[in-house]
């Protein structure tokens, strides 16, 4: 499949009156994602993903603009802003970063533009900040934190040692563990810089503490980092930690410093369901490798827009609203549904990692760490 910069795929329904409104009028969807610098491989898969379920479509009146935003909340803010002033988009998506989320989302919204969010879902954005326009389609950021504090108190552990980066998903990753973990008490919590690459003094910490577990959050560049300079101190401790620190790609970079890593994620990509099963044929045939939890939202991100477009054009706002609140898709996790503040509700899997077939560090899923899981801040909501 040849890759795309911008995407314009769609076709004039002929049957049924209300697909062809749907479809008579050309959508426009702004993409701002991370392309460039530390962490844009989640960028690339979210757009990946999202482009692959667009031409999967068959459909040329979509219109996907993607901009980079290199992780700074001011490039993202512009862009929003040319998006909707210059291009007139219907929908605006693909911001991995909460702090870049929390820059963009409240204002795009209040302009009466949709955002879904593929990746980045901020305490904020679930609570007393969630919009009718916003809609996040992979996990509010405690979610899978939560989840492995409840895996790891099942697993008798008593003294975890949690560390995360100091920004809105690093507060929500350790706030989440902390509120499913009652199995003991912290050995010790730390907040690292946000890009930070050497971890030679939160290891020593780890050392001269009595943890007997360590969960950590560190996305990106940050997890492979870490994991590298942990397993090179020697500190035989398990590690623990959400999907975020563990994608195909980071394993890639890390090699056998991941094996025996548990990890928490609402995807796997030997997921036992056909959709599933055909997205990851189909990401493997047109990119040359395994897509990523990253590439699996911004497919599924693009699957209920295009669900949403079936039933009625952005334009008629309430409509297309309520097509979306409806999340009429097959996704790539399984069941799929929306709770009132419009995060997911949806199963939390543990997974492993194992040495591949060709010797190459994989996850393996293990089973179900919590079932139909809805974030802590849907009360919080007053839509």
């Amino acid at each position: 499949m040849k890759k795309l910069t911008a995407v314009g795929l769609g076709l004039l329904m002929s049957t049924g009156l209300a697909s062809f409104q749907a479809q008579a009028d050309e959508v426009k969807i702004g993409m701002i994602t991370t392309l460039s610098g530390g962490g844009s491989h989640l960028g690339v898969d979210i757009r990946d993903g999202f482009q692959l379920a667009l031409e999967q479509s068959g459909r040329d009146d979509i219109e996907l603009l993607i901009k980079d935003d290199a992780r700074k909340p001011d490039v993202a803010k512009n862009l929003a802003d040319e998006f909707i002033q210059r291009d007139k988009v219907d929908i605006l998506t693909g911001i991995v970063w909460s702090n870049l989320a929390m820059a963009v989302v409240p204002s795009v919204v209040r302009q009466g533009v949709f955002y879904l969010s593929p990746n980045a879902g901020p305490s904020d954005l679930a609570g007393r900040l969630c919009h009718e326009n916003y809609f996040n389609v992979a996990w509010q950021n405690n979610n899978l934190h939560e989840a492995m504090g409840a895996y790891m108190q099942q697993q008798g552990l008593k003294k975890p040692f949690i560390l995360a980066p100091n920004y809105p998903a690093g507060t929500d990753a350790l706030e989440g563990f902390k509120s499913r973990y009652h199995g003991g008490e912290l050995a010790g919590e730390i907040y690292t810089q946000l890009g930070q690459t050497d971890y030679a003094a939160e290891i020593a910490q780890i050392r001269a503490s009595d943890a007997d577990s360590v969960f950590f959050f560190l996305p990106g560049g940050m997890g492979i980092a870490f994991t590298k300079q942990f397993h090179g101190s020697g500190v035989e401790l398990p590690l623990f930690g959400p999907a975020f620190s563990f994608d195909e790609i980071i394993l890639g970079a890390v090699g056998e410093a991941a094996i025996g890593v548990v990890n928490t994620s609402q995807w796997a990509y030997d997921l036992d369901n056909p959709t599933n099963q055909a997205f990851v044929e189909s990401f493997r045939e047109a990119y040359g490798r395994t897509p990523t939890l990253y590439a699996s939202q911004g497919f599924d991100t693009a699957n209920l827009i295009l669900s949403a477009l079936e039933t009625a054009h952005p334009d008629d706002a309430d409509a297309f609203r309520e097509a979306l609140r409806a999340a009429d898709f097959e996704s790539t996790r399984g069941e799929f549904r929306f709770g009132k503040n419009h995060h997911p509700i949806q199963d939390i899997y543990v997974r492993t990692v194992v040495a591949g077939d060709n010797g190459q560090p994989t996850n393996r899923l293990v089973g179900v760490a919590v079932e139909d899981m809805q974030d802590v801040f849907v009360d919080e909501c007053r839509m």
